[in-house]
């Protein structure tokens, strides 16, 4: 069998299948009739035509490029077996060969996998003993969490400003810790990145049973209660004895920020029952936990203080819970307001703000809080940077 009057390569030269891909056999038959899967290396078996070899071309033109590599062999059960690597485009009608043959489909690597194995092949060079970063050696799991964290608040500050090159860049160092403590852990032989892509996956595909299996499910509800219930039962399959309520619980406070925690643990206790039964019970509660506060701000025990403001702040997440209100969202927002209110101030002023008496920076504070809010008057109760040294109240 010959191509372009040049003699084809024996078989043994023709690529090889990458990482733990399986070889998957099929007929041209079965290819053009239900389609081939393309994550792992395809041998298409009985091509018996000039003619079958261009319906084929056609069909994987349509998955690959023109200049994807491909290997076409000859007899297999021939001990010298012969076969010629060329390029989709190159298969013709012309070719001088002996069918049937067969052709080999290496697996197909996305741009998306070749960019993701640079990073790992980066990261990895980072980590080496002899040529490596000094500082990204020094570095351990418990070390990098920091980062993890900060990564990860910028990426939602990117979201939230709506810049799309920020959003990319942010994720791009999210992306690098998991990259990092996947090759801590590869290192330390106790995981790799691919088994934390495969589990995320596997995970994903367990719990949409109404995208990958036949279950059914029509609302958003139906989708969380599925979720819900399937995360129950792994988890009661990863233990002997069933998680108790107060431990699952626990895992909140351990892996989220206070605020995030308070809101997730609020809906929980919430859900299980542990709920008032109208909201002007959770605000009769609010201002019982502000008058004890209050009560033991006249004391000195700093223990008990600190109690009473996680009681009255973790009550008023319940008063925003009731009012369907995200707590983070409106503290974040608040935070941004008092920052926008102070560029405005400097903008208004050629002084430092510590140069200024109480009054300057008030009327300041009130210029800059107007200038934002050009279609709101300013009120005679407005917040005063003589009481609270100008942390503006929420606005509604």
């Amino acid at each position: 069998m010959s191509h372009d009057g040049k003699n084809l390569r024996n078989v043994n030269s023709m690529q090889s299948p990458p990482g733990d891909a399986r070889l998957q056999i099929v007929t041209v038959s079965d290819v053009l009739t239900q389609g081939v899967q393309l994550n792992v290396p395809v041998l298409i078996t009985q091509v018996d035509s000039a003619a079958t070899l261009q319906t084929l071309k056609a069909v994987l033109q349509a998955k690959f490029p023109d200049d994807y590599s491909v290997t076409v062999m000859g007899n297999i059960d021939d001990a010298d077996m012969q076969s010629a690597q060329l390029v989709l485009e190159q298969l013709s009608e012309q070719m001088q060969v002996a069918y049937p043959v067969h052709l080999f489909v290496p697996v197909q690597v996305s741009k998306v996998a070749i960019a993701i194995q640079q990073l790992t092949d980066v990261v990895a060079q980072l980590r080496d003993p002899e040529d490596g970063c000094p500082w990204d050696l020094a570095q351990t799991p418990q070390s990098l969490t920091p980062y993890i964290l900060e990564e990860a608040y910028e990426a939602v500050d990117a979201i939230n400003q709506g810049d799309r090159d920020a959003i990319a860049d942010e994720l791009g160092d999210l992306l690098l810790q998991v990259v990092l403590q996947s090759q801590i852990a590869r290192e330390n032989q106790d995981f790799t990145l691919q088994d934390v892509a495969q589990g995320i996956t596997d995970k994903m595909m367990r719990r949409h049973p109404h995208v990958f299996g036949d279950t059914k499910a029509d609302s958003i509800e139906e989708v969380k209660s599925n979720w819900e219930e399937i995360k129950a039962a792994e988890q009661q399959q990863d233990s002997d004895e069933p998680e108790a309520f107060s431990q699952k619980l626990q895992k909140y406070t351990r892996s989220l920020p206070p605020l995030l925690a308070g809101a997730k643990l609020s809906k929980k206790a919430a859900a299980a029952g542990l709920e008032w039964q109208d909201l002007e019970g959770v605000w009769a509660k609010f201002y019982e936990e502000l008058a004890e506060f209050q009560e033991s701000l006249l004391s000195s025990n700093v223990e008990h203080q600190t109690s009473e403001l996680g009681d009255l702040l973790f009550t008023l997440i319940n008063v925003a819970r009731w009012c369907q209100l995200d707590s983070a969202a409106a503290l974040r927002s608040t935070n941004m307001k008092l920052i926008d209110r102070i560029k405005s101030i400097e903008a208004n002023t050629s002084k430092p703000l510590p140069e200024h008496t109480l009054d300057e920076l008030e009327a300041l504070w009130q210029r800059a809080k107007q200038e934002l809010s050009p279609t709101q008057p300013p009120s005679d109760d407005a917040p005063s940077v003589h009481a609270d040294s100008i942390t503006p109240e929420p606005e509604s």
